[in-house]
């Protein structure tokens, strides 16, 4: 690795000033604009940083010290716990952290119809997320270009300094402060992803809800989320299902509900009508003599079980619908056909419930 004095063709005693001067001539020499050629955009990158780092009194002291130099100085204790540390053996030197990081888990919510929950569902999910980049690939540079030892702390990721203490000088260990304690730096940043190895992106998720699954119920996806920093496993996905209300079907555990309209003839005479189910048409056989807020079970046409085999019932609430309105030969006819009867006068009962309640109740009980 060059040396930071000969790049910028100063002395080792050169002062702040004549380091100043010397970065300010060679920046103008070397500037993009003026040579855009790779050598000089090369050169220039040098030059910068060995300004950043001998401008700053600070680094420059580190670098002229060297990587595994101990600094002086300073009364009194300035991490107590480096300092027990050293002593019980948690000070060994444990080497720079990764840049690499996992990605964050994301909950996302999904929304299904009732009649998708009943066989299950293949939805594409498009989601906003965090993506690898594809200039850099997770690198974090610029193509052709790579990672660069640390020139201050020597790729180690810390700064070794002696603290002086009751006990005598104690070496201590702190993160470098150029590198932020990876070891490494970035000469030439990516200029897709600013150096971070990852951009936002909206992509397409494959997700296949089981059937049978209800509100609440949570899939997950093992490292289908967010991308990880510079190149780190992507994190989970969660998919919370929201089964969506239907205008005419309702759901209990496994069992579909729904009501059904029929004439005061059909329920006297009986009938069999074919109506429309959520997974094509059904058909209800009313017995003669239905009476109202019966319920009607047809089997194995509800939900399809998450855990088990087979499928829950559609149950059919019956409710006699009684005409209002009557021709006059109709009107007739229901005169005649009371008469014809000998039905009891009507006469007071115990108080029974409204339709809706004891549809609900046979609902729940049959």
């Amino acid at each position: 690795m060059a040396d930071h004095y000969d790049v910028l063709g100063v002395s080792r005693d050169a002062s702040p000033e004549d380091i100043k001067k010397a970065y300010r001539r060679l920046a103008r020499e070397l500037h993009p604009d003026v040579n855009p050629d790779e050598t000089s955009q090369e050169k220039f990158k040098l030059v910068t940083h060995a300004y950043e780092v001998l401008s700053d009194p600070v680094q420059r002291q580190q670098y002229d010290l060297g990587p595994q130099a101990g600094f002086g100085g300073g009364g009194g204790f300035s991490d107590f716990g480096d300092i027990f540390s050293t002593f019980f053996g948690g000070g060994q030197q444990r080497g720079p952290r990764s840049r690499m990081e996992r990605g964050q888990d994301a909950l996302l919510r999904v929304e299904v119809e009732l009649a998708e929950v009943i066989f299950g569902v293949h939805k594409d999910i498009e989601i906003d997320t965090a993506v690898v980049c594809e200039t850099c690939e997770g690198s974090c540079c610029q193509p052709g270009t790579s990672l660069a030892t640390c020139d201050i702390c020597g790729g180690s990721g810390t700064i070794q300094r002696a603290v002086r203490s009751l006990l005598g000088n104690v070496m201590t260990s702190n993160p470098c402060g150029s590198c932020r304690g990876y070891g490494t730096t970035i000469p030439a940043p990516c200029s897709s992803c600013q150096g971070q190895g990852r951009v936002r992106a909206t992509r397409s998720i494959p997700l296949d809800i089981p059937a049978g699954v209800d509100t609440g119920v949570r899939l997950h996806m093992t490292q289908a989320g967010e991308a990880g920093q510079a190149g780190g496993v992507n994190g989970d996905l969660y998919f919370e299902i929201k089964v969506k209300n239907d205008e005419i079907f309702s759901r209990d555990n496994d069992d579909l509900l729904c009501t059904l309209e029929i004439q005061m003839t059909d329920a006297i005479l009986g009938t069999k009508v074919t109506v429309p189910a959520l997974d094509g048409d059904v058909t209800v056989d009313i017995k003669p003599g239905t009476q109202g807020s019966e319920v009607v079970t047809v089997k194995d046409r509800g939900i399809t079980r998450l855990r088990g085999n087979g499928r829950g019932d559609l149950k059919v609430g019956i409710h006699i619908v009684t005409p209002t309105k009557l021709s006059g030969k109709e009107k007739d006819l229901i005169e005649s056909f009371a008469k014809g009867r000998k039905q009891p006068a009507p006469q007071l009962a115990h108080f029974q419930q409204g339709m809706f309640s004891k549809l609900r109740d046979r609902f729940f009980n049959v």
